[in-house]
């Protein structure tokens, strides 16, 4: 085992599929000069100016560059930098992507899309949304986002190694985590939850750095006699719904958290499928902990009431215990 931060576990994804697979190559904006810092760190001096590739600054030719790429056979991992700027490859993200679908599956899509997502560093609103909700619409993506640098490593891997368009989210907090992990290779499969914290009482479900805001939480709510379960999605796409309903089928009670504005939110997916698939082992209405429907404040201290904390899951999870 050894100690890793959560950008030193996606470097390691990265260089290792490169290593392994000569068809995987990293192209985005300001790649090759970024080389020596930051999640590219390296990979210019190892694996040249043909696997490592500077873009415009532009969206559209980045992912539309990486579809072309994937369909001739290679399997590119896309820099969009921040998930905000995914809106201006809004057309190669809803339609060029289903061209599996298209060509009755006679075209693979092995590429994978990488960007930063989510609040707390007050870049304002085009720089920290996390658009899970918005995203699960383009059918035919996957998407996928780690909390702690074992996954960030092993989903990247599976990302990279996936057939299908894969879109794998980093939050940026989660960037200074640190944890142990193996030294040999290793990955985790998409699609698959996790339990971080098992419990009786209530079940908190989450994404991203929320899953850490809920950990915290749920010490809390131990304190106070209420124990928590709380689960980390990992993928909203395949949404792994059985680790979910088991859970809530335990505890009777189910609370969802994640940094987006309620309305059209991830949490509001899996909110109505709790109420639609377990509504005979509820106990309580489901509850959403999600942000308020306005865009994220540049101000500090507006921004910090914007986004959904440990307070309010703990305010929420005591409603309904």
């Amino acid at each position: 085992m050894k100690k890793v931060s959560f950008l030193q576990a996606q470097r390691e994804a990265i260089n290792e599929e490169m290593e392994r697979d000569e068809t995987v190559f990293v192209l985005g904006e300001n790649i090759r000069s970024m080389s020596t810092t930051g999640l590219w760190m390296g990979l210019l001096d190892k694996y040249g100016l043909e696997r490592v590739r500077d873009t415009a600054i532009s969206e559209q030719a980045i992912l539309g560059g990486a579809i072309g790429a994937a369909a001739a056979g290679m399997r590119p991992i896309a820099s969009l930098m921040f998930v905000d700027f995914m809106g201006i490859c809004s057309d190669e993200l809803i339609n060029q992507l289903q061209m599996t679908y298209m060509f009755g599956g006679k075209i693979k899509l092995p590429l994978t899309i990488v960007a930063g997502c989510g609040a707390g560093r007050s870049v304002a609103a085009q720089h920290s949304k996390s658009l899970f909700g918005w995203l699960t619409a383009a059918k035919g993506l996957k998407i996928a986002i780690p909390s702690t640098p074992y996954d960030a490593k092993g989903l990247l891997k599976s990302a990279i190694r996936d057939d299908n368009p894969v879109a794998y989210f980093t939050h940026k907090l989660s960037a200074g985590l640190t944890e142990e992990i193996p030294d040999e290779e290793y990955t985790v499969p998409l699609g698959k939850a996790d339990i971080k914290r098992e419990g009786s009482n209530v079940t908190i479900v989450s994404i991203a750095y929320s899953v850490t805001r809920a950990l915290n939480a749920a010490e809390k709510l131990q304190e106070q006699g209420i124990s928590a379960e709380v689960i980390d999605l990992r993928t909203l796409v395949p949404l792994d719904k059985e680790t979910v309903l088991n859970s809530v089928q335990k505890t009777g009670r189910l609370v969802v958290t994640t940094e987006e504005p309620a309305t059209g939110s991830s949490a509001a997916e899996i909110a109505a499928i709790a109420a639609d698939e377990a509504f005979d082992y509820l106990d309580a209405p489901v509850k959403r902990v999600c942000a308020p429907d306005t865009p994220i404040p540049f101000s500090a201290v507006l921004e910090k009431v914007w986004i959904p904390d440990e307070e309010d899951i703990i305010k929420t999870v005591k409603e309904l215990v």
